[in-house]
């Protein structure tokens, strides 16, 4: 994973001359086109404002680093973050943080990149487990980088829609729907998120508003588990989802389950 500096020309090279590579490009564009509708706006511009390459430090693509986050805005509760402009597999990352908020034993990465309003986030989750049911605002793309499974996705109220995953599956949850993801699979799940503006971000400003946005296990629709040790036993599998994660809403997970 990798950001393209702004007002560079580039070209993208297959180095395997017996495989296909396939490109997922994300970016503000069509935000920007809603406010100005004319292409050549964006596309033949004379303005190349600041030379991010020149002007920064070191070698562009170099090490993403880790930062400590004690920002006033930390609504993931997360301890770091990892910065930088390139990230060489994102199947593999294993430099991942406890994420006991989303439930399953899982962990996370939270990225940002230099000089960009773009960020995103990758979850790690054990095979036959699932993570709590959230909400946010519009935007987020949800790339599987490995594993196999589905998510659940509802606007409150109304008929939920199961949207199975693979390896490189691509959805996008709308605004304020409530999604879950399921790891089905028989080995660990990865789901990367990429972020819209902070402006969409759609988490709310008291605390105790938040907790409208997560559904906890014990608090869930009973179809949800069933659904799951459904989808399990087609499998031949079963679920190694602990009992009493569905009774008590402080349960803790192991350490090491959401590792790889």
């Amino acid at each position: 994973m990798f950001i393209v500096p702004r007002n560079y020309h580039y070209t993208i090279n297959n180095m395997q001359g017996d495989k296909v590579v396939r490109l997922l490009h994300y970016n503000y564009l069509p935000l920007a086109m809603s406010s100005v509708g004319d292409p050549e706006f964006f596309f033949d511009n004379p303005f190349s404002g600041q030379d991010v390459i020149a002007s920064g430090e070191g070698e562009f693509y170099s090490e993403a680093k880790m930062v400590t986050d004690s920002g006033k805005w930390n609504v993931w509760n997360r301890r770091v973050y990892w910065y930088g402009n390139f990230f060489p597999d994102m199947r593999a990352w294993d430099k991942l943080d406890e994420n006991k908020k989303r439930g399953a034993g899982g962990h996370s990465v939270f990225i940002e990149f230099p000089n960009s309003e773009l960020s995103c986030h990758m979850s790690v989750f054990a095979a036959r487990t699932y993570k709590k049911a959230h909400r946010h605002g519009p935007g987020r793309v949800i790339v599987i980088p490995a594993g196999e499974g589905y998510s659940i996705l509802w606007e409150e109220g109304k008929e939920k829609i199961v949207v199975p995953w693979h390896e490189a599956s691509v959805f996008v949850p709308p605004n304020k729907w409530f999604h879950q993801h399921f790891n089905a699979g028989t080995t660990h799940a990865r789901y990367l998120a990429f972020h819209p503006p902070m402006q969409f971000h759609g988490y709310a400003e008291k605390v105790e508003d938040r907790a409208k946005d997560q559904i906890e296990y014990p608090d869930e629709d009973p179809f949800i588990r069933q659904k799951f040790e459904e989808e399990l036993d087609k499998r031949g599998t079963t679920s190694l989802m602990h009992e009493e994660a569905y009774t008590n809403p402080d349960y803790e997970w192991s350490k090491g389950m959401g590792k790889q």
